[in-house]
């Protein structure tokens, strides 16, 4: 009886096939980013103040210039030190008012009464921006469970597929309905099959390769991402009505039912569902398109990765180092999302090109795939992990400290904050399927991992309504808990070069697994030797 991993070794572990559908899988990432940070373009507040239409009759009929307007409407307020026009309030005068003279210097309104502007998501109604960007993120956490439920029960591809038509539907959706209340609605719907099929089609990847590439080409998928960070600004630049913008981030989704027809369905959950013919089938389509041939042995398959389905909550918590596992783990899902998600908003608060610095920001990602390729074989995962957290900590209030006159200063060390995180977001998914045993590896991720949506759910309003306060008191907030995170990080295991724990008891006793793992290969070398012989 054979292990699919067997026969995946003889089909190829990554040959032309897997690379064929790995680079057509990495497309996914491209829009994901869109939908997942886009609203430092489609929730950008430029500078403002009050409308009032009157007044915009008023100035029209008088030649006055837009900066005089303002400067009738908008009271003088002190702020962080300098007095400048309000963006929120406005002086309550009657521009109908035939008697008012034309000239500007004939206006006084020094004792006029104050009053804020009207609804438009801005200024006192700036929260429901932030509304906009918490309901995607409460979307992404249902739809994690829900599509974790979909894919184990209907098929990678299937949920996959179901996830875009899901896409187009609220995607468009979104571009089209007048009602702020349905727009949050459609928000959440969206995020809901976004983030779902996003995580269906990383499980697929990973079960297609050999075991040996899993952690590359995971790695891999979400750099792409990271080139879908640099194409949205240059997309926004040119689409600047946000509904439109929605249109292109919804797009490409109505183009992937094409995958149906070049992506297979995953073998290894072929065998979990009792359907090893299927798997052998596409197996050989697989091996064929690799320039390889299987062997005529492999009749009965099975998958040595089926994980016990008597998992429970609670032994993710039972135990002392499953309890302190589970909690670092969810406190760094936490961090990385509130961290990240705050450092990419931020730029559109920054008062600079929005558009230069988002893409500056940006190119700083790219290294972060490399440095953890480089290190977590040679160093070890905890280090690094930890680093990049610490780094990113130290840099985020460094630069809250930095005065903005030393521009590229802040810049270089905001970059360097951004880099981190970066690191420590994409090295707290494959460190958390390393630290859990086979029987709820996939509920400990899963769980884990819904920490990730809350901090996304947090952290719009954590960044713009602290900002509102101090616009650099966010930093110090985000340096704070990623210094907490790498210090944690520091009392996980070592899991370089160890065996992957199949039982609570190999984590809670690892030297008893260690023993186990040096005995076998004792024994394999032995049978070896006596085979030689």
């Amino acid at each position: 009886m054979a292990t699919f991993d067997d026969l995946l070794e003889e089909a190829g572990s990554f040959g032309r096939c897997q690379k064929r559908i790995f680079a057509m899988l990495c497309f996914l990432s491209l829009p994901f980013s869109g939908v997942y940070v886009g609203i430092v373009f489609q929730g950008f507040t430029p500078d403002h103040w009050c409308r009032d239409s009157a007044l915009v009759e008023r100035r029209e009929a008088c030649g006055w210039s837009l900066e005089k307007s303002r400067s009738l409407t908008a009271p003088l307020v002190n702020v962080s030190g300098v007095l400048q026009h309000s963006s929120c309030d406005q002086h309550e005068v009657d521009w109908n008012n035939t008697e008012l003279s034309c000239d500007p210097e004939g206006l006084d309104f020094s004792g006029v009464a104050v009053a804020p502007c009207k609804f438009n998501l801005v200024c006192s109604d700036g929260w429901l921006v932030d509304m906009y960007q918490s309901t995607l993120n409460m979307g992404f956490l249902v739809g994690s469970f829900a599509f974790g439920y979909f894919a184990d029960r209907f098929g990678r591809m299937k949920s996959f597929l179901m996830s875009n038509v899901i896409n187009v539907v609220a995607g468009i959706g979104l571009a089209v309905v007048p009602n702020y209340i349905v727009i949050l609605v459609l928000r959440a719907i969206f995020g809901f099959s976004v983030k779902g099929g996003w995580m269906a089609i990383y499980v697929l990847l990973t079960e297609l390769v050999g075991v040996k590439y899993r952690r590359t080409v995971g790695i891999l998928y979400q750099m792409f991402f990271s080139i879908g960070l640099l194409i949205l600004p240059l997309l926004a630049y040119f689409i600047t009505d946000w509904r439109w913008l929605q249109v292109a981030f919804t797009a490409p989704y109505a183009l992937y039912f094409a995958y149906y027809w070049f992506i297979p369905e995953s073998p290894r959950w072929l065998i979990s569902q009792n359907n090893s013919s299927k798997a052998l089938e596409i197996t050989k389509a697989i091996a064929k398109e690799n320039r390889k041939k299987l062997s005529s042995h492999f009749e009965v398959l099975i998958d040595d990765e089926v994980e016990s389905t008597s998992a429970s909550l609670l032994d993710l918590i039972r135990t002392p180092n499953m309890r302190k596992h589970t909690f670092i783990l969810m406190f760094n899902w936490f961090t990385s999302a509130v961290v990240y998600q705050g450092l990419i908003m931020r730029v559109g608060l920054t008062g600079g090109n929005v558009y230069v610095d988002f893409l500056i920001a940006g190119l700083v990602e790219f290294p972060a795939a490399f440095l953890i390729l480089l290190t977590i074989e040679r160093i070890g995962r905890r280090l690094p992990f930890a680093s990049a957290n610490i780094v990113a900590g130290i840099s985020c209030i460094v630069t809250a400290f930095i005065p903005d006159s030393m521009f590229w200063l802040k810049t270089i060390v905001a970059c360097i904050g951004r880099l981190g995180i970066t690191m420590a977001f994409e090295m707290v998914v494959f460190v958390n399927t390393e630290l859990y045993p086979t029987c709820v590896r996939n509920l400990g991720v899963s769980v884990c991992s819904t920490l990730c949506d809350i901090g996304g759910i947090v952290s719009p309003f954590l960044l713009y309504r602290l900002a509102s306060i101090w616009l650099e008191l966010p930093l110090i907030i985000f340096g704070a808990v990623a210094l907490v995170a790498g210090g944690l990080v520091l009392l996980l295991p070592e899991t370089r070069g160890v065996a992957l724990p199949d039982t609570i008891e190999d984590v809670e006793f690892p030297d008893r697994k260690k023993g186990k793992q040096e005995e076998n290969q004792e024994v394999m070398h032995v049978l070896k030797t006596n085979e030689v012989a």
